[in-house]
């Protein structure tokens, strides 16, 4: 290690600033600043936003706005939604240039032949594969995969193991859905579990609503 260089013991990763906000501009908080910058490398992130809240699908859409506005090559597919459909977030990133491909038959609770629907799902699962290795996107979405892998329409451990080989170093992969395996889980860089507290439908009866659900 270099003298000018910021120790572990004197620049802890974990040190927040924000919990000594008086202390903010010591010569203790500008070298964790720097020891944290130090540390940064650019890696591509597998982002997973679970649980059985309202808006994994919207954050995810977010992201992909914040990256398109970076100039980043976005895209996506959906395992779950039908093309029949009119989402108004599919709407809205296709003015901005952003295809996000829905490719199932419509929700599962839904589904009038789900033999048609887990073979949808698998068929999206081999395109996502080819959209993944293709080199042609800098982050990419796989909208309500969860449900995939929570249903064992797909083996969790043959998905994963196929990531660890075959993502690009660099590729944002965000991946949404209930139910999470804990093999994902564990694979993934950063998780989100969206817990709920109070919805309009299930607490007061509240029909969805266009432009807050879809």
């Amino acid at each position: 290690m270099k003298a000018d260089e910021p120790s572990q013991t004197t620049a802890p990763l974990h040190f927040d600033p924000r919990a000594q906000i008086d202390n903010f501009n010591t010569p203790e908080a500008q070298a964790a600043r720097e020891f944290i910058l130090s540390r940064h490398r650019p890696k591509g992130l597998v982002i997973v936003h679970t649980g059985d809240g309202k808006g994994k699908t919207t954050a995810a859409v977010g992201m992909l706005v914040r990256a398109a506005g970076r100039h980043l090559k976005v895209g996506g597919l959906q395992f779950l939604k039908s093309d029949e459909v009119r989402y108004g977030e599919l709407e809205a990133l296709r003015q901005l240039g952003i295809d996000i491909r829905p490719m199932g038959d419509g929700c599962v609770w839904q589904s009038r032949d789900l033999a048609t629907t887990r073979a949808l799902a698998q068929h999206t699962w081999e395109v996502a594969q080819q959209e993944i290795t293709s080199g042609g996107y800098d982050m990419f979405l796989l909208d309500e995969f969860t449900y995939v892998l929570s249903f064992k329409w797909l083996k969790v451990d043959e998905v994963v193991a196929w990531l660890c080989e075959h993502k690009p170093p660099m590729l944002h992969l965000i991946i949404t859905g209930r139910e999470a395996p804990r093999a994902l889980i564990d694979y993934a860089n950063l998780v989100t579990d969206m817990t709920p507290v109070k919805h309009p439908f299930k607490d007061q009866g509240i029909l969805a609503q266009p432009s807050v659900e879809f």
